[in-house]
């Protein structure tokens, strides 16, 4: 079964397509958030199609809480962002930001769903489980606490960290206090979900950038050592970092969503 809303998101993918050559105000205005939301919803059809069941149709309440803590949880990467000045923008308001900080968390999340629904990655485990130490958890965390020091102190070379740090920190956290995490998939020897987290955001990733190059309110980047070879905006070597944004993504959410709710339900399994 084929949700109706994914219709609506068919329809807002094919307008705001279209509306790059007519520019129809004010909608040029809004081209990434309306791709987008049909990206989304498009692809929570497709997740519901294959699954039977979607984080919108079926948690509603979860999904609304993704697309509220992607806010937030973005706009610590754009507070990064004033230090190491990776990207810049142009053409946008205020509200455009928050309208455009909606989509991130959601369209990784639903990918991932999909890719799960898809089932690609379902035979791939490791061999054996493999343990958890503490000495692991601490490592982790010693790395990911630097790693979000970093690009606050040597901008200029530790800009990539940021990309892995919260991953890093969040996850052996998520799991000591039993909220999901990729560290628990490891040690039970899956590599499902790390591994749909990971492409999925690569995806996610290569429709931000194929969009971006398009709209009128847009963002560039200047990144240290790696500016060359741009595939639309963004420079060949910076895709690398989506795939790890992915289970930052994971770490993040299930992080703050593991301190609010008490009955584990508005988690990301």
């Amino acid at each position: 079964m084929f949700k109706k809303y994914g219709y609506l998101g068919i329809i807002l993918i094919l307008f705001a397509g279209l509306n790059f050559f007519l520019k129809i105000k004010p909608f040029d205005l809004w081209y990434i958030p309306i791709i987008w939301w049909g990206y989304i919803l498009l692809v929570d059809s497709l997740v519901f199609h294959l699954s039977q069941k979607s984080l919108l149709s079926s948690y509603p309440k979860k999904f609304w809480l993704v697309v509220l803590l992607s806010i937030p949880l973005w706009a610590v990467f754009e507070w990064y962002n004033l230090f190491i000045q990776n990207w810049y923008y142009v053409n946008y308001t205020f509200w455009i930001h928050i309208v455009n900080f909606t989509i991130i968390f959601p369209a990784v999340l639903e990918t991932y769903y999909l890719l799960r629904a898809l089932r690609l990655f379902e035979k791939i485990k490791l061999k054996h489980k493999h343990n958890v130490s503490p000495r692991l958890i601490t490592v982790m965390i010693l790395l990911g606490t630097v790693g979000c020091i970093l690009p606050f102190i040597f901008p200029r070379y530790a800009f990539y960290l940021v990309w892995i740090a919260f991953f890093l920190l969040l996850d052996p956290i998520n799991y000591t206090l039993g909220n999901p995490s990729i560290i628990k998939h490891l040690h039970d020897g899956k590599l499902n979900i790390p591994l749909c987290l990971f492409f999925g955001a690569i995806i996610c990733g290569i429709f931000w950038e194929f969009w971006n190059y398009w709209a009128f309110p847009k963002w560039f980047y200047e990144i240290p050592f790696i500016g060359f070879f741009k595939i639309f905006e963004m420079p060949i070597l910076g895709y690398i970092g989506y795939g790890p944004f992915g289970w930052e993504v994971y770490s993040m959410y299930n992080f703050v969503a593991g301190l609010f709710s008490k009955n584990k339900k508005e988690e990301i399994e």
